[in-house]
């Protein structure tokens, strides 16, 4: 076990840094929502890039990515690089979403599909849709430090301090500056989680003698690990049930759609795509491989979730290696925790409090990153089935605004009445299928379900209406600025 003041002590420092570089990113704000909430879109490549990925790699990785290749193996592997894949619309949607932003001044993805289909109440409601589907992905972030730091001190630091833990760095890195605090402290993590990420790996596999040890104990040993389905979870139609909403996790989630409207150029999109994808798919193999380790050197665990914790207290990793492995963790958690916490801020203020002064948007929003923290702390403590089926919910219920989204950009005849119909019912069926019927998110039919009756809701709604005259042609008004960019 590590000893809980080690981790206390590097976590105080940690703290001090993070607060120093958001207090110095406050020092470039200029009081206006737009900076606050989207740094004024001058953000740079590789910051923007960064930020990007250390908001979408979150504590998933190296806590449920690592227990679902310990319970079910190489599959794993298959599910992640799907949603890596999905990674690919970025190319298509990025350009749009920030010539359109730039254009008309969006700061949320719900005020840009508002304006667009003409319907302030078309804003409210995917506003609305965001903040009940992200909530419970905010409280899986806290559960997961929670399991993490409770595991490695076996339980001497328990699941309370470790949950107020993580939301005080949440909220000391969010309030100062917005955004760019954010981004800055965002950045800085994510160079964490990558070099304690390979450091953890490399020592792990010199603890078992090395890259061509390890590859023959894992042929040896687990063979059933390294082919599909495994030992059994991993199914086609669990599979599908998986790769489904997150392929279109790029559009679908409001925290990583609103950072395309934080860049500076054209030249810092392209920049911040390819760190992007070339963060995701070294993080994508170190938590595969973390997860193969663990199951040589931990195993037979009940609990695929702790073979983390296992790992780092199993004596092949170095304290000091394990103890930074932990900040990385911390900070993947707590980096898409402030990331949400900010964008839900932006949409109470910007899409349900539309009419206040700018000096009121930005105290709104900190009164919200507040109470949405605060939710995912209190949540995560509470042990219940209601938190597992909310965890499930928000898997599909982001997905709703999908077909909206696409049609926004690519279908003129669209209109806001199929927009609020599909999103409306889609949010409906999920929130019906998880809650009152207790349908797993292993289940297939249930992103097929949600994703298949908001498409056609949204398709068969828009042939029934007119669109708005209040609605404004994304395609027609950006299409010159794409050819100069010579974007499809």
């Amino acid at each position: 076990m590590i000893a809980p003041l080690s981790i206390w002590s590097l976590l105080a420092v940690f703290a001090l840094l993070g607060l120093g570089l958001a207090l110095l990113a406050a020092r470039g704000n200029r009081g206006t929502a737009e900076d606050y909430y989207l740094g004024g879109r001058r953000i740079g490549g590789m910051v923007s890039g960064l930020s990007y990925a250390a908001t979408t790699y979150s504590a998933f990785m190296l806590v449920v990515l690592t227990g679902l290749t310990y319970r079910g193996g190489v599959g794993a592997l298959g599910f992640e690089l799907i949603y890596f894949a999905g990674l690919g619309l970025l190319v298509i949607f990025a350009p749009r979403f920030w010539l359109v932003g730039r254009k008309w001044g969006f700061v949320t993805p719900a005020e840009m599909l508002a304006r667009r289909y003409g319907s302030p109440a078309l804003g409210r409601l995917v506003a609305g849709v965001g903040l009940v589907f992200l909530l419970p992905y905010c409280t899986t972030q806290m559960a997961g430090v929670g399991l993490l730091l409770s595991g490695v001190t076996g339980a001497e630091i328990s699941l309370f301090q470790a949950v107020c833990a993580g939301a005080a760095l949440a909220v000391i890195w969010t309030l100062p500056a917005g955004l760019r605090s954010v981004a800055w402290t965002d950045a800085a993590l994510a160079a964490l989680m990558l070099i304690s990420g390979l450091l953890a790996v490399y020592f792990a596999i010199t603890a078992m003698g090395g890259v061509s040890d390890f590859v023959a104990q894992l042929g040896q040993e687990r063979a059933d690990w390294l082919s599909v389905p495994g030992p059994g979870l991993w199914s086609l139609p669990t599979f599908l049930a998986l790769s489904i909403p997150w392929f279109f996790f790029a559009l679908s989630n409001p925290q990583v759609a609103q950072r395309l409207f934080i860049l500076r150029d054209i030249r810092a999109m392209r920049a911040m795509i390819l760190w992007v994808l070339g963060f995701g798919l070294v993080f994508t193999f170190i938590a595969v491989i973390w997860g193969f380790a663990a199951l040589i050197l931990a195993p037979d665990l009940a609990q695929p979730a702790l073979a983390t914790p296992a790992l780092l207290t199993s004596g092949a990793i170095p304290t000091f290696v394990a103890i930074l492995l932990i900040l990385g963790i911390m900070s993947a958690a707590v980096t898409t925790l402030d990331s949400i916490a900010l964008t839900a801020g932006a949409m109470v203020a910007r899409d349900l409090a539309a009419e206040a002064r700018e000096g009121r948007q930005i105290l709104i929003g900190r009164i919200t990153v507040l109470v949405v923290i605060l939710f995912a702390a209190g949540f995560a403590l509470v042990n219940a089935k209601i938190v597992e089926q909310l965890a499930a919910l928000s898997a599909v219920g982001l997905l709703v605004t999908v077909p909206a989204i696409i049609g926004a950009f690519f279908w003129n005849r669209a209109t806001a009445f199929g927009a609020m119909a599909s999103i409306a019912l889609g949010a409906g069926l999920a929130v019906i299928l998880v809650i009152g019927q207790g349908m797993s998110v292993f289940n297939p039919m249930l992103a097929l379900s949600v994703g298949g009756a908001t498409a056609v809701s949204f398709i068969a709604a828009s042939l029934a209406s007119r669109p708005k005259d209040s609605a404004l042609d994304f395609k027609a008004a950006i299409a010159e600025d794409l050819a100069q960019m010579r974007i499809w």
